[in-house]
């Protein structure tokens, strides 16, 4: 049941957007809930984390500017609803780039949103609660 809230923030964000249409809005918050859907599928939620091992954090899946997934094999999924939009990320947007000191990646920890045609910073964000779904065995 926790995906309910992660969709409702997912929406909330696209809702914000000041360009798009009611339908270009309502068609990007129905994409971004199938593509949660998708990788939480089966899964059941267990208490959030503040961290992430780095080896953990390698398969990343961009839902929207705001909530971001972590694939652990087919099993485990982290999904992190970021500490305010990561504006601009996304396909054919931005790409989220990380830099950690230690061994995890932490809430708190700020990620930079890169445009990659041109390699300039186009804005920042900081990780939320790391959220494990993962399958019955």
């Amino acid at each position: 049941m926790r995906t309910v809230p992660l969709l409702l923030i997912a929406a909330a964000g696209l809702g914000s957007c000041a360009t798009a249409s009611p339908e270009q809005v309502a068609a990007a918050a129905a994409r971004d809930q199938a593509k949660l859907a998708s990788l939480t599928a089966g899964k059941v939620a267990g208490p959030p984390m503040s961290c992430l091992s780095n080896w953990r954090s390698r398969d990343m899946v961009v839902v929207n500017e705001n909530v971001v997934a972590f694939r652990d094999g087919r099993n485990r999924v982290y999904i992190n609803n970021m500490n305010g939009p990561c504006n601009g990320l996304g396909p054919m947007r931005g790409t989220l780039v990380t830099q950690t000191t230690g061994t995890s990646l932490c809430r708190g920890d700020i990620a930079q949103v890169l445009d990659m045609t041109s390699r300039t910073n186009i804005g920042a964000c900081s990780f939320g609660d790391f959220i494990p779904f993962t399958t019955g065995r």
